[in-house]
C-alpha cells in the first residue's frame, strides 16, 4: 500500500497524534499548504498549485525553495487539492491523509468533503485530519470501524438520504433505520467505546472530534 499525505491551507493543530499519522507517509503539498511542513516536520516531494495563497514570506531554511513545483494557471477547473490528489494517485497512492482540510474558507473546506467521498467511491482509501477532528468516508456495505474513547463526540454528515443505517458503541445507538437528508438526527452523538458503523445505501462521512487530552 502506497501512503501519502496532501497538506492543504486549511487551518491545523500540529498535535502528536497528527505527527504521528502522518509518519511514513510522502508528502505532497498543495499551493498554501506549503506552510504546515515546517511545523508537521515533514518535506513535501512535490509542490503543486496556481501559488495565489502561497505565503510570501517562506524562506529557505524550511527547505521550501528545493520542493519541486508544478505551477497551474489561476483559472482552471480544478482546486489545488485536486491536482494535489490527483499527483498523489500518479504517483501510486492507495491511502491518503488531507491535513488542513476542514478549516478556513467554509467553501474550501464543504469542497474537499465532497472530493473525500467521491475519491472513496473510486476505491481510493482517504481520511481527512487536522490534529483537531478526523473525518472518515461512510461507504455503503462493509462496516467501518473506528477506535474512539468513552466520551467522544462524533456526528455524521449526510450528502443524501441514508438508508439501512447503523451506529454501535455510542451512546445514541442505531439499527438499520433510514434516516431522510433533512433529518439532524445523526448530529452531537457520544461514543461509549469503539465505534462500529454500517450503511445499506446513500453518502455519508463521520465526523470525530479529537480528543484532547490525548492530542
Amino acid at each position: 500500500m502506497s501512503r501519502f499525505a496532501v497538506l492543504l491551507a486549511g487551518s491545523i493543530d500540529p498535535t502528536p497524534a497528527l505527527r504521528r499519522a502522518l509518519t511514513g507517509r510522502r508528502v505532497i503539498a498543495a499551493d498554501g499548504g506549503i506552510r504546515h511542513a515546517a511545523a508537521l516536520e515533514v518535506q513535501p516531494e512535490l509542490w503543486v498549485g496556481d501559488f495565489d495563497s502561497s505565503p510570501p514570506d517562506l524562506v529557505d531554511p524550511d527547505g521550501v525553495a528545493k520542493v519541486p513545483r508544478e505551477r497551474f494557471p489561476r483559472d482552471k477547473d480544478r482546486t489545488d487539492g485536486e491536482l494535489a490528489i490527483q499527483a498523489a494517485r500518479a504517483r501510486g497512492a492507495s491511502d491518503l491523509l488531507l491535513v488542513g482540510a476542514l478549516g478556513g474558507r467554509s467553501d474550501h473546506a464543504f469542497s474537499h468533503l465532497v472530493i473525500a467521498l467521491r475519491e472513496a467511491e473510486a476505491g481510493l482509501q482517504i481520511e481527512l485530519f487536522d490534529g483537531m477532528e478526523r473525518v472518515l468516508p461512510l461507504l455503503p456495505g462493509g462496516p467501518l470501524a473506528v477506535e474512539a474513547e468513552p466520551g467522544r463526540q462524533f456526528s455524521l454528515l449526510k450528502f443524501s438520504d441514508l438508508e439501512g443505517l447503523t451506529i454501535q458503541g455510542a451512546r445514541f445507538p442505531l439499527e438499520g433505520v433510514a434516516v431522510p437528508f433533512a433529518s439532524i438526527l445523526t448530529q452531537s452523538n457520544e461514543a461509549t467505546g469503539p465505534l462500529r458503523l454500517s450503511l445499506r445505501s446513500g453518502r455519508a462521512l463521520l465526523l470525530l472530534q479529537a480528543d484532547p487530552t490525548r492530542r
